[in-house]
């Protein structure tokens, strides 16, 4: 019998052929950005701390104090501001009692929701590519991952619709949506978001939402969350975390809201994971989700501006792209550059750093190997804008030393 454990290194891509587990494709790029002394744009993690004030404030909460375990669903403030945050941007009523789960980031919360909701037998619909926790926890829960192509186009990465109508059926017991996506930068559409709604209600399905990229959408179209759907918010788990919005990741506060049987659910096995934590995180956190609208917006306005920074230099430099709708990431077609010896957008990746001093991530890394999607990206990459400028500039002067192959 195959131990869990490589069930899940196979599912996330990190069994190697001796039996041992590879590193992450993050942690492989990170570590030649290192070597190489290259601008590491692979990597989602922002160069700068977030806002000063809310630092203070998790000081103060060690300083007075909040130093033991919490309650395991959270600390009764941070519940209570998670709901209000959920009211005041979308219009979704919570119980902070009930209906509120407070856990050790968003992964930990798709953890508890996969693990609780799915097990043998049972199918679990991800787009692709996905975001590589999806997978993993998928495999941990002993579940069947099935995908739903996103197929890059003018117009952003899109659900490929008739794919999601075959693939969604009677043995579908989650549908995982994640929108902002990683590693895509899409934000689904109403027209998407409404097909997923309609495939979860045919077959009795349970959404399971991952919107931790949810205020950092910077096009015309807005984020919204399928619970606000038509008959979803009694299907839908909703999962976040103040990382992204608070540029905090490390402080691993995140939540999951739903109805009050799946929280229930969730509770029962996030209980087993970490029980509690962040003791004086929750507090300061409690206040950024209260107080932190502005620090918000200057956060999405100063990131928009590193966008499309990045998006004029990529362009400049030989790339076709998708421009995002949101996210901390940029894909682009690297095949203008491909030779002999570099064939494909993971051996591209891999060069980069030697080539050209920029580290980037390879969009077949966020795909099931073999897949007819990950052979449709696979001269794809990904590059992070949330770095400081200097770091971006760096980039982009490199990137610009590199010759693409004429066209004819």
């Amino acid at each position: 019998m195959t131990p869990r454990w490589r069930t899940v290194a196979q599912a996330s891509g990190l069994a190697a052929p001796d039996g041992t587990t590879r590193p992450t494709i993050f942690a492989e790029m990170t570590a030649l950005a290192h070597a190489t002394g290259a601008a590491n744009l692979g990597q989602g993690f922002p160069d700068a701390d977030g806002p000063a004030w809310i630092r203070e404030a998790a000081v103060d909460a060690i300083r007075g104090g909040a130093n033991q375990y919490p309650p395991g669903r959270g600390i009764p403030e941070l519940r209570a501001a998670i709901a209000a945050h959920q009211l005041r941007h979308y219009g979704i009523e919570l119980d902070p009692d009930r209906e509120v789960l407070v856990t050790a980031g968003a992964t930990e919360a798709l953890a508890a929701a996969v693990t609780a909701l799915a097990g043998p037998g049972d199918e679990v619909v991800t787009l692709e590519p996905f975001y590589d926790a999806h997978a993993a926890v998928i495999a941990l829960a002993g579940a069947t991952h099935v995908t739903v192509p996103l197929r890059p186009s003018s117009g952003g990465f899109r659900v490929d619709t008739v794919a999601l109508a075959a693939r969604v059926n009677e043995r579908t017991r989650l549908i995982l949506v994640n929108s902002p996506h990683n590693p895509t930068g899409t934000v689904l559409s109403d027209a998407e978001l409404d097909a997923i709604a309609a495939a979860a209600r045919r077959v009795g399905a349970i959404v399971i939402t991952d919107e931790v990229y949810e205020h950092l959408v910077f096009g015309a179209r807005p984020h919204r969350p399928i619970a606000t759907l038509p008959g979803m918010a009694e299907r839908t788990v909703t999962i976040s975390s103040a990382g992204k919005t608070f540029s905090l990741t490390g402080w691993k506060i995140g939540w999951a809201t739903g109805p009050a049987e799946l929280i229930e659910a969730l509770t029962a096995v996030k209980q087993f994971l970490t029980y509690s934590g962040g003791a004086p995180f929750q507090p300061a956190i409690a206040r950024a989700l209260t107080e932190g609208d502005p620090d918000i917006a200057e956060l999405r306005n100063s990131l928009a501006a590193r966008r499309d920074l990045l998006i004029a230099g990529l362009r400049a430099a030989g790339f076709s792209l998708v421009e995002p709708d949101g996210t901390y990431f940029v894909c682009a077609d690297a095949s203008p550059f491909f030779t002999a010896e570099v064939r494909d957008g993971a051996e591209f990746a891999r060069a980069l750093p030697a080539l050209a001093g920029v580290a980037c991530i390879p969009l077949s890394a966020f795909c099931h190997p073999g897949s007819d999607t990950a052979g449709a990206l696979a001269s794809w990459v990904r590059f992070t804008f949330v770095k400081d400028e200097a770091t971006l500039l760096a980039a982009i002067e490199r990137l610009a030393q590199l010759t693409p192959r004429p066209t004819h």
